[in-house]
């Protein structure tokens, strides 16, 4: 009995010994296969990446800083690097700083990189794009991923996600009817719960402020998805407005607060959701001016048509003799079509996307 048991055991070590003799090829292979170089030269470093695409909001490109944002975090998180992204502005060149060992890798048009002398660049990420670095390990490394990365389902899902057709009125038009809106929609639908909004509210808010572009700026400065201003943003404890969620996450934490002073005003819900957005736009003094020059001419301060209907007085220079009025003249135009924008949008989405 005891001589049949130490077989057992030694029958079945034996059995153990060559599942691992044959297992640690394939791990190896599969670590490979994760877009991991074996030269590791990104292993375990701190690497800076500029993004120089330009496709802001009005840009023709679509959401290429978006795309390549996530595709150069997913090299990091394959090659085991840190990586800081920041979108590259026409007034920097970046591609001296890339020479200079300041930036690591530039993400840029491939028919401005081939005009330039002495860069390491890869192969094409996509039809357009490539990835400049300053050394020939560095350039193995990053066309080893590009090799793994562009024939993997995740790139051609994100591919899909990044070049889709996102005006909404174009898709109703079409009679398109879909459960996606953004490559965010599932950090919308997180943050809009926070709020307390339909989801698709939200995503009438930022397709407004950016066509949900992450390198979206302002003339004022303000940044991103949701066009926060860097103060705003500062006051929110939020560093980093390209990055997506934390721009989301600063634009939602100040449409909360705004939505907090008027909560206490006993608003209909639909009002409540106007003067919240109206205050993003023009600022919350702005608006109290607004209110309280229409509750002095008895009209209702909650209702934001009332209030609209009495802004063309405080175009006038005579506004400024009003005691309710405490930072004068207030144009209002461009908070009006705001809020109409906005509210035209969330419809369109509705109907494209009649799930919420």
């Amino acid at each position: 009995m005891k001589f049949t048991e130490k077989r057992k055991r030694r029958v079945r070590n034996a059995v153990i010994c060559m599942i691992m003799i044959c297992m640690t090829p394939l791990l190896e292979r599969g670590r490979t296969l994760s877009g991991a170089s074996s030269t590791d030269v990104f292993a375990g470093t701190e690497i800076v990446c500029a993004i120089d695409l330009c496709d802001d909001m009005y840009g023709s490109h679509g959401l290429e800083t978006g795309f390549n944002y996530q595709l150069i975090n997913r090299f990091a998180e394959d090659n085991r690097c840190d990586v800081t992204i920041v979108a590259a502005s026409r007034k920097e060149n970046w591609l001296d700083s890339l020479r200079q060992g300041k930036v690591d890798i530039v993400i840029m048009h491939d028919d401005e990189a081939h005009d330039e002398n002495g860069l390491n660049l890869s192969r094409n990420i996509d039809d357009c794009t490539i990835w400049a670095v300053k050394e020939e390990g560095q350039l193995r490394q990053v066309n080893s991923w590009i090799s793994h990365i562009t024939s993997h389902e995740y790139y051609r899902s994100a591919k899909k996600e990044y070049n889709g057709t996102f005006n909404p009125y174009k898709k109703a038009e079409r009679g398109i009817r879909t459960r996606t809106i953004s490559p965010y929609d599932d950090l919308i639908r997180e943050y809009a719960r926070e709020l307390g909004w339909d989801w698709r509210m939200l995503a009438a808010v930022i397709y407004q402020e950016s066509k949900f572009s992450i390198n979206s700026r302002s003339h004022r400065g303000a940044m991103g998805l949701m066009q926060v201003m860097p103060q705003t943003a500062r006051y929110y404890e939020i560093d980093d407005l390209l990055d997506p969620e934390k721009n989301i996450k600063a634009g939602t934490s100040h449409l909360k607060r705004l939505q907090k002073l008027y909560e206490k005003c006993n608003m209909d819900p639909d009002e409540l959701v106007k003067f919240t957005l109206a205050a993003y736009n023009a600022g919350e003094g702005r608006i109290a001016d607004c209110r309280n020059f229409a509750a002095s001419r008895q009209m209702d301060s909650n209702c934001w048509e009332d209030v609209v209907s009495l802004i063309p007085l405080m175009r006038d220079d005579s506004i400024l003799n009003e005691e309710s009025v405490k930072l004068g003249k207030f144009n209002g135009y461009e908070t009006i079509a705001y809020i109409d924008s906005v509210l035209s949008l969330y419809n369109a989405f509705c109907t494209i996307c009649p799930e919420a």
